[in-house]
């Protein structure tokens, strides 16, 4: 009999549809000392029977997840770099245009996107809850308040600060289960006719490509077009806008406003009619991901084993979040993968989630190369590759295993 529990949008049934078993903090890397207290918990998906919305069987605590140590940067690709700043060009042209505008991020990170802001002088305020990559953006001119966002921090921002034009979340929505208090806190905040904006992993890329590594802890939610309409109706917001992106493996940027104050864009009544037409909360659907993802679990580390009997040296490259699904699901440790590389500083001599690979720097992965490396950042792939030509050129070879287990 599946395992239910209730939605935390609609309270209706979650049906689980994919169990990855006993998994680590994603971002939780960890010194030899600290093995004894690593926590686990039950990382299962599952989908709502009554309002379509895809989320985590099991809610890890927040503040085990996002605190002072949180190694994410939202600056460490020169894409998502180039991505934060389009999209603040873009609120200063179109939306932060009156006399005093003010946009609020809410999972502001390092300040990627509101130091562009910052720069133009327009009034902002990020909220983020990791005290270390916030002091980087306050380290860069950006207001941070180091926070979780909730209705009552809304109405305190709100007491001090005004209405906010914008208030934009990237890769930060998902993380939350609490939504009601989120999206209260929005309503709170919003002046009537601003824009609430948020981007995050689309689910229809997810079973595209087989990208079963964006379920993690901190991914909480999966949204799709259909899910985020009810969702936003639910909390008194109307679904006015719905952008697929390229970045992190496939995402939609969705735009939510007060009903009847923005035009509701042909590109949601699309992207509706293509989540229909595929059938992507259909239980046959998530059977054949399911089946997928046993798939790769069998080829992944039967590859590595093959290689390591025929002597290759084979090293990971990313030791990204999604990397904790792979290499746990897949039982993948050292002695498979003797080591993965990473510019992330603070996890540098550090081991991986659960798995406990060691982290090196990338001067590692270039003395001497290796003959395959396994692209744990798989959603990098164009701009890590190009960085790394000189690792093609000495006849090293990349595998990959989304949508499935293949060496190029």
């Amino acid at each position: 009999m599946p395992v239910t529990s209730s939605c935390r949008i609609c309270s209706g049934t979650v049906r689980e549809f994919l169990d990855f078993g006993r998994q680590p903090l994603s971002d939780a890397f960890v010194t030899p000392e600290d093995l004894a207290e690593e926590f686990f918990f039950t990382l299962a998906v599952g989908i709502c029977e009554s309002c379509t919305m895809v989320q985590l069987m099991e809610e890890v605590p927040r503040d085990r997840m996002f605190h002072q140590g949180y190694p994410y940067l939202s600056s460490g690709s020169a894409v998502m770099r180039e991505h934060f700043q389009a999209i603040a060009k873009r609120f200063l042209a179109t939306e932060l245009t009156g006399p005093d505008p003010f946009i609020v991020e809410l999972g502001s990170n390092d300040g990627t996107m509101l130091g562009v802001i910052a720069e133009s002088g327009v009034r902002h305020l990020g909220v983020e809850p990791s005290g270390g990559v916030a002091d980087l953006a306050a380290a860069k001119g950006v207001r941070v308040r180091k926070d979780f966002f909730e209705e009552e921090t809304a109405a305190d921002i709100l007491a001090g600060e005004g209405p906010a034009d914008v208030v934009y979340a990237a890769n930060t929505l998902c993380h939350i289960p609490y939504m009601e208090s989120i999206l209260r806190g929005v309503d709170t905040l919003l002046a009537h006719s601003g824009i609430f904006v948020f981007e995050d992993p689309y689910f229809a890329d997810i079973l595209e490509r087989t990208s079963f590594d964006q379920i993690y802890d901190e991914h909480f939610f999966f949204f799709t077009v259909r899910s985020v309409q009810e969702m936003a109706r639910r909390f008194g917001f109307e679904l006015v806008d719905a952008e697929r992106l390229p970045v992190h493996g496939g995402e939609v940027r969705y735009t939510l406003a007060r009903p009847g104050t923005r035009p509701v864009s042909q590109a949601v009544t699309d992207l509706l009619a293509e989540e229909s037409a595929a059938g992507i909360t259909e239980p046959a659907t998530l059977a054949g991901l399911a089946s997928r993802v046993e798939l790769i679990r069998e080829r992944l580390p039967a590859l590595l084993g093959e290689l390591r009997e025929r002597g290759e040296r084979v090293v990971g490259y990313g030791a990204t979040a999604k990397s904790a699904t792979v290499t746990n699901y897949c039982g993948i440790g050292p002695e498979l993968v003797p080591f993965v590389c990473d510019t992330t500083v603070g996890k540098q001599g550090r081991l991986t989630p659960g798995a406990h690979i060691p982290v090196r720097s990338p001067e590692a992965f270039r003395d001497p190369y290796p003959s395959y490396a396994l692209l744990f950042a798989w959603n990098h792939a164009q701009e890590i590759m190009e960085k790394e030509k000189e690792f093609r050129e000495a006849g090293g070879k990349w595998i990959l295993y989304t949508p499935e287990v293949r060496v190029v």
